[in-house]
């Protein structure tokens, strides 16, 4: 029987890996692909990062944000995420027959204030309309430079580390929920360009290790992703995972877990122990920023291990999530 794509693989859970792995990795391999960090750091004049993406969510417009909004937060997200500093973007749209104009025009607007927020130009594009009931896609490539000496990665945790969040998980993946449930809610998407806490992290002299931004298959996920690249064991606590009491309501009505909750807005950053409590200050402090929190710590070689301590004081293995997930929240 024909194999054919399903929902579960655009999940970012374990299917998507499989397809990943067994299809692009096999036929596009190469040193820098293979390291699959949110950005490829290449050489250039000097080092430059890129990055590309597509934007597929539904609804086009959410609280809190767009499809315009999120591509560039996205494409920005996964520059930064290697240390580079953005500086310009492609933009390609997929339009369906069908899309209103308006819509289109407030989604465009949109990515042109984001874009001025987060300091990035866009240099290039291109459209294309399709049959179809008037969706809209986006691709996106980016485009930044990598200052000498920086070398932020995914396998770059070392044992003692630290292990901080910037911010309350699940409300990008709560606020596409409850607009396509249609309840009635006012949590909104954190989507956000995260320059300002990058930028102040690597100016405030924090010895970084690892940035990966928390996105599709939320926190759990992409801690065991990061376990796996950097072969140690993670430890998170329970009870020091930032979550709003709103979020928290509508996970436990709908059986959610915020840990596999998808953001658009928040940032993992592994850091030396001795520089844990000055990152977190100088996140706090900066845009977006103001609910960081020290989640746990890395504490041994392994074989990329995750564990969740409990309140009761039990301990759970956590893995990347798995099946369907909630599919085109981004």
């Amino acid at each position: 029987m024909e194999e054919k794509i399903m929902m579960a693989h655009g999940s970012g859970g374990s299917a998507t890996g499989e397809l990943i792995d067994q299809i692009f990795d096999r036929e596009f391999s190469n040193s820098t692909l293979d390291q699959m960090e949110d950005s490829a750091v290449v050489a250039g004049a000097g080092q430059i990062a890129m990055t590309t993406d597509s934007f597929v969510v539904t609804p086009a417009e959410f609280k809190g944000g767009d499809i315009g909004r999120l591509c560039v937060c996205g494409t920005v997200n996964d520059l930064l995420m290697r240390g580079a500093v953005p500086k310009y973007l492609t933009c390609g749209f997929i339009l369906e027959e069908g899309l209103s104009i308006d819509l289109l025009k407030r989604v465009v607007h949109s990515m042109a204030e984001t874009a001025k927020e987060a300091g990035v130009q866009i240099v290039a594009g291109d459209t294309k309309v399709v049959n179809g009931i008037g969706e809209l896609y986006i691709n996106t490539a980016g485009v930044g430079f990598v200052p000498d000496g920086f070398d932020i990665a995914a396998g770059n945790a070392r044992v003692g580390d630290s292990i901080i969040v910037s911010g309350n998980v699940g409300d990008h993946h709560a606020a596409i929920l409850s607009e396509r449930m249609n309840i009635e809610t006012d949590i909104e998407s954190d989507n956000a360009p995260l320059v300002d806490i990058v930028k102040n992290l690597l100016d405030g002299g924090v010895d970084v290790h690892t940035l990966r931004d928390v996105t599709r298959g939320g926190l759990a996920t992409v801690l065991k992703e990061l376990s796996g690249q950097s072969k140690k064991t993670f430890v998170i606590g329970e009870d020091k995972i930032p979550v709003t009491k709103k979020v928290a309501d509508f996970a436990g009505l709908l059986g959610l877990d915020p840990l596999y909750m998808g953001n658009e807005g928040k940032l993992v950053a592994i850091v030396p122990a001795s520089d844990a409590q000055k990152a977190v200050d100088i996140i706090r402090h900066s845009k977006y920023g103001e609910n960081a929190a020290m989640i746990g710590e890395v504490r041994e070689d392994s074989d990329g291990r995750l564990i969740e301590t409990t309140e009761l004081g039990g301990e759970r293995e956590l893995d990347i999530l798995q099946g369907e997930g909630l599919p085109r929240i981004c």
